[in-house]
């Protein structure tokens, strides 16, 4: 289990939730699930990436739990959910698939949203009965669903084996991360992050990424870089928002811009300039902002009815710190 650490004060300090509770998954792993806000709100899941735990989303849980209910859990092995020796985009999807069935009322509708490997999470469970009775619309932030080790710019080397096989092992490395030091903030920040990101935002990220155990950063990081999720995409048939960091090393854009091109229902890609991977964090307010419309929208009001696009959806562009 990883070691629970993460800012105390300010915008990334996680809050208290309402409740907590241990959902089991389909092969007996235990995922630690948190409630955010009043029971009868309309429902709101959180799935965090690779490296990252509910902590990640702070800022979301602190602006919504006025008004919605936040459902965020921790992916096995990360934050508080005990690691598993089973690491496969299958077991991401069934862990999904319990906590929607044991937070949720039967045919009860809820925002879905996945952060990185959270998004990879929502693709591998796109065709399962249980998600499309619960996921009335998706938001996917900054994720991808092949090619990752290929795609990725963490290393400044142009595309081919060469830098395919360095990123794979920088990325795959079992060596510890160590404390959180103002070298490890540049070297996550230069990674994962835009360059004009505040302070207190590679802090926050740094703390979260640095608790994951490293065996689990390890044995994730070899189910991500074979990722084949593209028959994941064209299952997802609930109306589904993109979100993306123009600068995004870890994911680049080329992965939005694949996604929208797949998804049978894509109703929205924004690109946001100077922000990297870490979109919830690096752009709270706008993702927050998203959530609240789609929720609305999906949720809560008169979904649009679906209509047919032969054409990849046109993308947005939001101003930094928008």
């Amino acid at each position: 289990m990883s070691r629970i650490a993460s800012v105390s004060t300010g915008p990334y300090a996680p809050p208290a939730p309402s409740r907590t509770l241990t959902v089991v998954s389909a092969d007996g792993a235990r995922l630690h699930v948190e409630v955010h806000g009043p029971e009868n709100a309309p429902a709101v899941v959180l799935s965090h990436g690779w490296t990252c735990s509910t902590a990640f989303w702070a800022a979301q849980i602190r602006e919504l739990t006025r008004d919605h209910r936040v459902i965020a859990y921790d992916q096995r092995g990360h934050g508080r959910s005990p690691a598993s020796p089973a690491c496969t985009t299958q077991v991401l999807a069934d862990d999904l698939e319990a906590v929607l069935a044991q937070t949720l009322e039967r045919g009860e509708k809820a925002l879905v949203v996945g952060h990185s490997m959270g998004g990879m999470t929502i693709m591998a469970a796109a065709a399962s009965p249980r998600f499309r009775e619960h996921a009335a619309a998706v938001l996917l932030c900054s994720t991808g669903s092949s090619r990752l080790v290929a795609e990725s710019l963490v290393l400044p080397l142009r595309a081919g084996r060469v830098r395919t096989w360095i990123t794979g092992h920088i990325l795959g490395s079992r060596a510890p991360l160590g404390p959180v030091t103002p070298l490890a903030k540049r070297i996550l920040k230069y990674g994962t992050m835009g360059a004009g990101s505040a302070p207190h935002m590679v802090e926050a990220c740094a703390r979260i990424v640095h608790a994951c155990p490293r065996a689990v950063r390890h044995g994730w990081a070899g189910v991500l870089a074979a990722l084949d999720l593209d028959h994941g995409v064209r299952e997802l048939r609930a109306p589904t928002e993109v979100v993306h960091g123009a600068c995004d090393r870890l994911t680049p854009p080329v992965h939005a811009r694949t996604l929208v091109a797949a998804l049978p229902h894509c109703i929205g890609l924004t690109e946001l300039p100077g922000v990297g991977h870490m979109t919830p964090i690096e752009a709270p307010d706008l993702v927050t902002g998203r959530i609240r419309e789609l929720v609305t929208t999906y949720v809560t009001g008169n979904p649009p009815a679906a209509q047919p696009q032969p054409h990849p959806t046109p993308v947005q562009q939001i101003k930094e710190g928008a």
